[in-house]
């Protein structure tokens, strides 16, 4: 059984925002009752390419009603093992555990035009020790409108330019 709250879900509008200002492939990590749906629809409108990694089983299993012929969804044990054999256009980094979330951007920095991470306000900085990310970027920008905050990293394109 999922526990839902309103925070869980502020990270929605700027990735919607940059799926939508975006035309190639999607990349989720960590499946989500707000995030999977949303982008499930927003890339089966253009048939683009959706990969959706999860560890948690129940929330695969949720995930798993969403796989379609351009989204597929993943069971994974170790993060680590995905390969990094392929350009990005957005990237989601919102999965467990916490502290994974800063390895797995810093790993896509040269895979994604933009990465969109979840929960960047500074309080939560001990559990996803997202001090180091910022450094491995030319771009970042913080959406600041709900908390937790959302901000999008890329080496490639200034997100500002999406909006």
């Amino acid at each position: 059984m999922f526990y839902l709250r309103k925070n869980y879900s502020t990270h929605l509008p700027l990735l919607m925002k940059m799926v939508l200002g975006t035309g190639g492939p999607v990349l989720e990590f960590g499946a989500g009752v707000f995030s999977t749906p949303v982008l499930h629809w927003l890339c089966s409108e253009n048939r683009r390419e959706l990969v959706t990694y999860e560890n948690d089983l129940e929330c695969y299993k949720f995930a798993k009603q969403f796989r379609s012929r351009n989204h597929k969804i993943v069971f994974v044990k170790d993060w680590g093992e995905i390969s990094l054999d392929k350009h990005w256009s957005v990237v989601l980094i919102d999965h467990g555990p916490l502290l994974r979330r800063s390895v797995d951007a810093i790993r896509f920095k040269n895979n994604a035009d933009f990465i969109v991470l979840h929960d960047t306000e500074e309080k939560s900085e001990p559990y996803y020790n997202y001090d180091s990310v910022w450094p491995h970027f030319k771009f970042r920008y913080d959406h600041e409108l709900a908390n937790p905050r959302t901000t999008v990293v890329s080496n490639f394109k200034d997100p500002r330019e999406i909006f």
